[in-house]
């Protein structure tokens, strides 16, 4: 849960490409905790708009994993994984 304290600092921020530099960190470390919950083996959840597809992690680069799912490989970003 986002603190009353980090909501006053988001809608204090002067211009949109402010916004735009937090949205890109916020981006950058989903990536890095994600990173840090995978590896190789491991069962992760694709996650798209709709859906949860169930895959496994073949290989971890560094946005990206390289995930087997209903028999294909997909090279999926890190952002887009949830720990199964």
């Amino acid at each position: 849960m986002i603190s009353k304290n980090l909501k006053q600092e988001l809608l204090s921020l002067n211009s949109v490409s402010e916004l735009n530099e937090v949205y890109a960190f916020a981006k950058d470390v989903i990536a890095m905790k994600t990173k840090s919950d995978i590896s190789v083996g491991s069962e992760v959840f694709v996650v798209q708009k709709t859906k949860k597809t169930l895959g496994i992690v073949e290989k971890v680069n560094v946005k990206k994993a390289i995930v087997s799912m209903n028999g294909s490989s997909y090279n999926v970003p890190l952002t887009m994984l949830e720990v199964a």
